[in-house]
């Protein structure tokens, strides 16, 4: 299963050039947006959210990781 999330790259700091300060949401608090069961998936999704979505003064952006099932550990 892949989960896809929604997270900016930066964060406003009038100290830094252009106001903006080097940033990335930590993943825990990035914008769930969906789930699928591929790879393949995960990419279309991310691509068709990043082609239709100004990434704006944040560059906010879709990506996706691998949910790994829980192993037991008897």
């Amino acid at each position: 299963m892949y989960e896809i999330k929604v997270r900016n790259w930066w964060v406003d700091n009038p100290d830094w050039p252009n106001g903006l300060k080097p940033y990335a949401t930590p993943s825990p608090e990035a914008y769930p947006h969906s789930k699928c069961d591929t790879q393949a998936e995960a990419i279309a999704i991310c691509k068709e959210y990043n082609s239709t979505h100004r990434p704006g003064r944040y560059s906010r952006r879709a990506e996706f990781t691998k949910v790994l099932a829980p192993r037991r550990i008897d």
